[in-house]
């Protein structure tokens, strides 16, 4: 594996784990959210990651079962569960009986995806400084 290998393995990584921070954001912001264009509350948005091989030209340079892996966004699924019913009656969105329906999602658990992500995301910047620093390290010696 040579060094821009492990850039592009980093920065898939950067870009999906940038995806997660952007749902999991719009989760958080619509969690009190009971009305929206489609109708009904906001549902919960998950990000799920599938790997990817590494381009077909390092294929040819590397033996298969050294082949790295990235990753990548494979689909973000909206939660089809039913949201939670709450009693209140002077809410515009209540139903004949005063109960609104709210949206599916715990801000806790979000919170909790958040802080995965944020130290998945800098895990991979940490992984990109250090190629950065041996490739300059290697040139130094070639001095």
């Amino acid at each position: 594996m040579d060094l821009f290998t492990t850039f592009e393995i980093a920065s898939s990584a950067l870009k999906a784990q940038r995806i997660r921070l952007n749902t999991i954001s719009s989760n958080i912001a619509n969690a009190e959210t009971t009305s929206t264009p489609e109708g009904g509350p906001y549902r919960k948005k998950s990000v799920y990651f599938e790997s990817t091989s590494i381009p077909f030209r390092e294929h040819l340079s590397t033996s298969m079962k050294d082949a790295a892996h990235g990753v990548r966004v494979a689909r973000i699924i909206e939660d089809r569960d039913p949201g939670r019913k709450v009693y209140d009656p002077t809410h515009p969105d209540a139903d004949p009986e005063g109960y609104v329906e709210m949206p599916n999602i715990s801000v806790l658990k979000e919170m909790v995806d958040m802080m995965s992500a944020t130290r998945s995301y800098e895990a991979n910047t940490t992984t990109i400084k250090s190629a950065k620093r041996m490739a300059l390290k290697a040139l130094e010696i070639g001095r």
